[in-house]
């Protein structure tokens, strides 16, 4: 079983490109217990920015590293219920909906724009345009994603069972558009301690699942029972390691 080669998701037009990212209609309350947050070195690279606009904030993961003293931060996410749950979360972050390509934010307001688990979302050309307009001369436009460690053979075959469609190859650029380049990037590799029930919520978190039908999550989880208390012997309840990658990277204009 080898490791993904992409450099981004494989969609099969813009259509579907669209249907996958609008799956996050529901399901915030479980994508926030689910998933991770950011390491602290994520946020260092815009740590010069006054005023940041996280875009697709989600429910909040990596806002709420960039709230320090001084900073004033915005938030926006295309989904109501993200961004429902963002707003309960952290109350004190003005948050609306509106996508990357749109964000409704006043022409040259902000110092940096970040994109955590976003950008395979979005029109790139469109993003980078925006965020050009919306971002002050000398600011920085930051992506970032946490993808499941495949390089462990058992996290590999994890992310095939949960059809985790983002796992990138190690290394990968993401890509933007001018007149956006690369000025910093960081990668690191760290463990998320996670319950076996905790992995059948992390499964419920993808776009594939909350697009499947019945049938087709009930496949899946019964995939997910074989593998971890048949194939790996786990025991219900049993905390694992679960191998992460983040990789981050900041952008100036060219």
């Amino acid at each position: 079983m080898k490791a993904s080669r992409k450099d981004a998701p494989a969609f099969r037009d813009a259509a579907h490109q669209r249907a996958a990212a609008g799956a996050f209609v529901q399901g915030a309350s479980l994508y926030d217990d689910a998933r991770p947050t950011y390491p602290p070195a994520v946020a260092a690279l815009v740590s010069g920015a006054s005023e940041v606009l996280d875009v697709g904030c989600g429910t909040g993961k990596l806002t709420e590293t960039l709230l320090v003293p001084g900073r004033k931060v915005f938030a926006l996410d295309p989904s109501a219920d993200m961004v429902s749950v963002f707003a309960r979360r952290l109350p004190g972050v003005p948050v609306w909906r509106a996508c990357a390509e749109a964000s409704g934010v006043a022409s040259a307001r902000v110092d940096a724009i970040t994109c955590a688990q976003t950008w395979h979302w979005v029109d790139a050309v469109a993003a980078s345009r925006e965020a050009d307009r919306v971002v002050r001369d000398g600011g920085a436009l930051l992506l970032c994603w946490n993808t499941l460690d495949v390089r462990h053979p058992w996290v590999l075959r994890l992310s095939r069972i949960m059809h985790s469609g983002d796992v990138l190859k190690d290394g990968f650029y993401p890509t933007v558009a001018a007149p956006w380049r690369l000025e910093a990037e960081h990668r690191e590799t760290w463990l998320q301690p996670v319950t076996t029930h905790g992995l059948f919520e992390l499964m419920a978190t993808r776009s594939y699942w909350l697009r499947a039908g019945a049938a087709t999550r009930e496949k899946m989880a019964a995939n997910l029972t074989w593998y971890l208390f048949e194939r790996l012997g786990c025991e219900p309840g049993q905390v694992l390691p679960l191998p992460y990658r983040t990789d981050a990277f900041c952008y100036r204009r060219g």
